[in-house]
């Protein structure tokens, strides 16, 4: 018997027992069978940092489904996908246990339910019921509809009960997300690597992070989305999200430093720098969003974990409709309909920081995290003696 044959008969037993009974030991086990075969060595990170490994704690389980990108390549190259008997799917794996470690990292980690329950009825019942208390307020002051307001929300809405009604959110998105990824780098850190990131480590994954570089399909042609075509399409429409809402936060927080340094207050127009970023951040967003919704509704039925659909169409949901009213805030901000837009808007934005820490968002942040703990393993030699990198 081979060594290979070995392997994969000791992967079908464990398969068999009563000792898989979870996400994270389904992992292990088709990783058993990868570790065997290595055809997809050279797709992403997930895989040499596999090689570095004989057994798969739940640490290391966590560790590598947060390094994987769910590009679909393994799938598709491999001998043992689904229907073979072995049933390896590394993407539906590691997607189930990315959940798994979003749940158990939260903070409060009795919020970490919220991640089977934060769905996009969840997220547009928020948003509207958000949307709806503001619409009120301004009814019951008078200025819902009408009234010479001169393109100035300030006029409806004061700076400064703006700034105290979204630091305290933007607070706790920070400190959840904060804490969650702490816990997280504490637990895989001893079993990855015992030394420190250094300044070369950290640049070098947020290079492999805001280029998404595992989003190429290991070969630059990109990844597969709905059949066996490589495309870059994924990669391209992640990226205007990303950048597109980066460059609205900016925008925000530069407007911010306008008014409490400067005293420039706002509205702002073309062509000042809150303003110019501001829109080309929106319609980055509005296009990233819908492309990701399109790419996601088309997508393989075998990629990802189908449970995770709805906080999936959540998120893209909320970031769609917050950059589609941003613009249209901007369009009617001399017309009757600004303060019922601005509610709008305001209901949106405070409806998706709201999610953020329990949402999809939470991926990009673990994910930086596990290319941070890769950037320092792969320096080091293979504990195994099987090659280095």
């Amino acid at each position: 018997m081979t060594a290979l044959e070995s392997l994969v008969n000791d992967a079908r037993a464990l398969a068999d027992g009563e000792s898989v009974t979870g996400p994270e030991s389904e992992v292990a086990r088709q990783l058993a069978i990868c570790n065997a075969c290595r055809y997809c060595e050279g797709f992403c990170a997930v895989f040499p940092a596999m090689t570095r490994r004989l057994e798969f704690p739940t640490a290391d389980v966590h560790y590598l489904a947060n390094l994987c990108h769910n590009c679909g390549a393994c799938l598709h190259a491999c001998q043992y996908a689904p229907p073979h008997e072995f049933a390896v799917n590394v993407p539906k794996a590691m997607a189930e246990v990315r959940r798994e470690t979003y749940i158990t990292y939260a903070w409060p980690q009795p919020l970490g339910v919220l991640y089977k329950r934060n769905g996009l009825a969840v997220s547009l019942a928020l948003a509207a019921a958000l949307s709806l208390f503001l619409v009120l307020a301004l009814a019951f002051n008078g200025t819902l509809w009408g009234g010479d307001l001169q393109g100035d929300f300030y006029r409806l809405f004061p700076h400064n009960l703006l700034v105290a009604m979204f630091l305290p959110v933007f607070a706790w998105v920070v400190l959840a997300l904060g804490f969650g990824v702490t816990r997280f780098l504490s637990d895989v850190g001893p079993v990855t690597s015992a030394q420190a990131a250094t300044s070369r480590d950290l640049s070098g994954a947020a290079y492999d992070a805001l280029t998404l570089k595992y989003l190429d399909g290991g070969h630059g042609d990109g990844c597969h989305n709905e059949d066996d075509a490589y495309t870059l399409s994924r990669r391209r429409a992640h990226h205007l999200t990303f950048y597109g809402f980066l460059l609205c936060f900016v925008a925000t927080s530069l407007g911010t430093v306008y008014h409490y340094v400067f005293g420039w207050v706002a509205p702002y127009d073309l062509p000042s720098l809150p303003k110019v970023l501001g829109a080309v951040g929106g319609i980055s967003l509005l296009l990233g969003t819908a492309g990701l919704f399109r790419l996601k509704w088309h997508r393989h039925p075998l990629h990802g974990d189908a449970a995770q659909a709805p906080m999936d169409y959540g998120f893209i949901a909320l970031l769609f409709l917050t950059s589609l009213t941003g613009l249209l805030l901007w369009w009617l901000r001399g017309t009757d309909a600004l303060a019922l837009m601005l509610a709008l808007h305001l209901g949106l934005v405070m409806a998706l920081f709201t999610t953020l820490p329990y949402g999809k968002f939470a991926h990009g942040v673990f994910r930086s995290a596990a290319l941070l703990r890769w950037a320092v393993e792969r320096r080091q030699p293979n504990p195994i003696g099987i090659g280095d990198d």
